[in-house]
Order: structure tokens, then C-alpha cells, then sequence
């Protein structure tokens, strides 16, 4: 027997802006940042309208850093229920091949990229 949950008005924003981070793909692979594991937290605060992301990067070196961040700003303020977008950048969890999800790590393979 199943249990249906309902979600909170919250919640049901929050999953639409995962939704949308699926969608952004990171510029030199044609795999999104929430594939590649960059995407380390999602929340939303209804009362502020906000979405606060904490983001990680392949390295410290990384030359997309701020093309990323940008079109993830872009892609959650789509959303009518965002107003502002609060990213932070951290380095801890250390981002490793290990957190690329295993949808996206096929899709590099399928392009020749050992993953």
C-alpha cells in the first residue's frame, strides 16, 4: 500500500528549480551540472522568493566558473516563484569523478569521454 504525500507549496518550488538545474549543461560537456555532480545543495525560502545553491567545480581552475554560475542564475529565475538567487561557491565536499551520477557518466561515455 502506498502513502501519498503531499508536497508543500515550498517543496513543489524547490523541485521545479531541480528540474531546471537538470537543464543547465556545464559549457565544455554536454552534460548537466546537477550530472556532473556540481550542484552540492538546492534550497528555497518561500518568504524571500529566494534559491540558494551551493555549487562546486571540477577545480579551482575551472574556466567556466562564472558562465556556470550565470546560467544557473538565469535558469532559476525563470521560475515566477524566484526573485533572487543566492550562489556560493564551496570546496568542501572536494569534487571528485565519484559524484558524477551514473545517467550522465553514460552519456560521456556514449561521446568517447572516459568518465
Amino acid at each position: 500500500m502506498s502513502v501519498a504525500v503531499a508536497l508543500t507549496d515550498a517543496e513543489r518550488v524547490e523541485a521545479r528549480l531541480w528540474d531546471a538545474l537538470r537543464k543547465v549543461e556545464d559549457p565544455e560537456l554536454p552534460v548537466s551540472v546537477v550530472g556532473l555532480g556540481l550542484i552540492v545543495s538546492l534550497a528555497y525560502g518561500m518568504e524571500g522568493r529566494v534559491a540558494v545553491v551551493e555549487l562546486t567545480f571540477t577545480s579551482m581552475g575551472c574556466p567556466a566558473m562564472e558562465f556556470i554560475e550565470e546560467d544557473i542564475r538565469d535558469a532559476l529565475l525563470r521560475d515566477p516563484d524566484v526573485d533572487r538567487v543566492d550562489i556560493e561557491v564551496v570546496w568542501d565536499p572536494v569534487w571528485t569523478k565519484d559524484r558524477i551520477r551514473s545517467e550522465a557518466r553514460e552519456r560521456m561515455r556514449s561521446l568517447g569521454i572516459v568518465a
